[in-house]
């Protein structure tokens, strides 16, 4: 069996919130709350869940752009955690990340001949003719002419910025990329052309990618495996196809309720979920979903429940997950 590239072992990151006055009780927002999980080489995660879910965090916490609060996360065989920032330099150029804004990500006052030009400053000892031939390399690669180094990001439309951003990410050909809703802000006719880059350099490139996004649609076509997080938690994880037959969490068989059915002939028994998504400041007892949940009993109020094995790719965090697998019904199969 492959060794995972990429391992994050209950990872937790918290953030303490700024009291109102000194007599208030002090408060903590658990934006990620203890995650698991496992990238392989060459392959695609895509991390799904409601708008402060804990998505983003987690992504900046796996590059260390936030500090964990516990947990380990290990690349290659490395503890991540435990680097210093020099240590961490070196494993920059394996684990690279693209930004959901392209525009907020770009130096406005820099080229994009300057932008693509720094990783290899940084990391290489290229000369500048050298440095000039591999930006031409990037720019053939994400699809833009050879006249836009001389322009600035304010010059290029939402998807052509955001081809910048990921022609930046790939240029030390990294082993990781960690996409951060890299989506959500472009038109939808550009979205599919940005992710079907993406998946054409993860073959070119053999790139194992974390790809977050807030639409399961999207995360369906080009994950080879999903993970649902609610509340700062895992949920469910599954390879794709078994996550969209037999989905066996609750939450997750919501989702794809969800989804809209581009068929008005396919009804299908579509449900929706009931209630507003709880303050991870003061999360509900036991079970995160449980004051949402159809199959609400009193173990879901008493403790959540860990990840249970359905099988060897198909975990779910319920303890009611038969019932729910049992009354799932497909609206794409109706």
């Amino acid at each position: 069996m492959t060794s995972p590239l990429l391992s994050v072992k209950n990872v937790k990151k918290h953030f303490d919130v700024k009291r109102a006055s000194i007599f208030d009780k002090r408060r903590t927002l658990k934006a990620v709350d203890d995650i698991t999980f496992d990238l392989f080489p060459g392959e695609t995660l895509g991390i799904v869940g409601e708008s402060g879910c804990g998505k983003s965090t987690l992504a900046k916490t796996i590059a260390r752009l936030y500090e964990s609060n516990s947990g380990l996360i290990t690349y290659n065989n490395q503890e991540l955690t435990s680097f210093n920032s020099k240590k961490l330099k070196t494993v920059r150029r394996d684990i690279q990340y693209v930004f959901q804004d392209p525009y907020e990500s770009l130096n406005p006052r820099h080229t994009i001949q300057a932008i693509l030009e720094e990783p290899f400053i940084i990391h290489t000892d290229l000369n500048q003719s050298e440095r000039q031939k591999k930006v031409m390399e990037l720019l053939d690669k994400v699809g833009l002419p050879h006249s836009s180094v001389s322009k600035y990001p304010h010059e290029f439309s939402g998807g052509q910025r955001q081809r910048i951003g990921i022609a930046r990410a790939i240029a030390l050909k990294p082993k990781v990329l960690i996409c951060d809703e890299p989506v959500s802000a472009l038109d939808v006719s550009v979205q599919s052309q940005i992710i079907n880059l993406l998946m054409d350099l993860k073959d070119e490139l053999n790139l194992a990618i974390l790809f977050i996004a807030h639409d399961l649609a999207v995360v369906k076509h080009i994950s080879d495996r999903i993970m649902v997080m609610y509340l700062g938690k895992a949920v469910e994880i599954a390879d794709t196809d078994q996550l969209f037959e037999q989905p066996s969490h609750p939450y997750t068989q919501f989702l794809i309720d969800a989804i809209p059915i581009p068929d008005p002939r396919k009804r299908g028994n579509r449900r929706r979920i009931e209630g507003e998504l709880p303050s991870p400041i003061s999360p509900p007892p036991g079970c995160r979903f449980q004051t949402r949940c159809p199959y609400k009993t009193d173990d879901c109020v008493k403790s959540h429940p860990n990840l249970i094995s359905i099988n060897d790719s198909h975990q779910a965090a319920c303890y009611h997950y038969s019932e729910a697998t049992k009354h799932w019904s497909n609206p794409w199969n109706s």
